[in-house]
């Protein structure tokens, strides 16, 4: 019995063939396919959740200023502060300002914004929807007539894309004060001419691929969060596992398009 009892648990515990879960893996790629795009199939199609809207522009945005604030004026600081040892040895630092622009405008903002909201706002969906989903709220939506999937996930996913863009420029000015901060410091420099040298390299293709990139990775961390909560099951225990999964796939994600908008960036360039 105690032989027998003791295979069976192995086989329980045992991994499923690869074949399954190759299979397995083509299944949720289709379903995160449906799931897409019935997003762009229901959001804009009446009723339209204004007001629903707002609050939760208000709840991403708003919200996150002081965060994002805070880990702007770090960055730029930290970032000027340690480019300036380099820069010394050539007697370039008169270029710190463009450095700094060149490296958060186009990069650091959108990035470091999206990594922000992943782990506060992706959760936070995550979590909200997932919590109604295993509470039945979501069904019970359904059956009173109403649309849960624009309600909830449309609206989410919209206010996602629309707020992560104000951030990242936001984020990006706020940097740019804490570079400022240690050039003053060090340089002298005063507030007119670091600004005008901070923009003096930027391009309109500089501003046009941050928003972008921005809105792509809002766009990512709204519609994966949603997809996680509107999945999830297993109680209590599947809320939070629908928030840590929705936390690290936004970031991968976040990455992989990171990389590949650069990639499309420099050919324009």
């Amino acid at each position: 019995m105690d032989t027998k009892n003791s295979t069976s648990v192995l086989a329980a515990n045992a991994k499923p063939p690869a074949s399954r879960r190759f299979a397995k893996f083509f299944t949720d790629v289709y379903d995160v396919y449906r799931f897409i795009v019935r997003f762009f199939k229901e959001a804009f199609v009446p009723p339209y959740e204004f007001k629903e809207l707002i609050k939760q522009c208000y709840e991403i945005g708003v919200r996150s200023f002081l965060l994002i604030s805070v880990t702007g004026f770090i960055v730029g600081l930290i970032f000027t502060k340690q480019s300036r040892p380099s820069l010394l040895q050539f007697g370039a630092t008169s270029w710190i300002p463009s450095l700094v622009s060149i490296a958060i405008m186009r990069a650091l903002a959108p990035l470091v914004t999206a990594l922000i909201s992943a782990g506060r706002v992706g959760s936070s969906i995550g979590a909200e929807i997932g919590s109604m989903r295993v509470t039945e709220q979501i069904d019970a939506m359904e059956v009173s007539g109403t649309k849960p999937f624009n309600y909830l996930v449309c609206v989410r996913v919209l206010a996602t894309t629309i707020t992560i863009p104000i951030l990242a420029i936001y984020n990006g000015l706020v940097a740019m004060l804490g570079g400022y901060l240690n050039v003053a410091v060090n340089e002298g420099t005063s507030f007119s001419t670091y600004v005008q040298q901070f923009f003096q390299p930027l391009g309109f293709i500089d501003f046009e691929s941050s928003i972008i990139k921005s809105m792509v990775f809002g766009f990512t961390i709204g519609i994966v969060g949603s997809y996680k909560g509107w999945n999830s099951s297993s109680g209590t225990a599947g809320v939070g596992k629908a928030a840590n999964s929705a936390v690290v796939t936004a970031m991968f994600l976040v990455f992989i398009e990171e990389v590949i908008i650069v990639q499309i960036t420099g050919w324009f360039r």
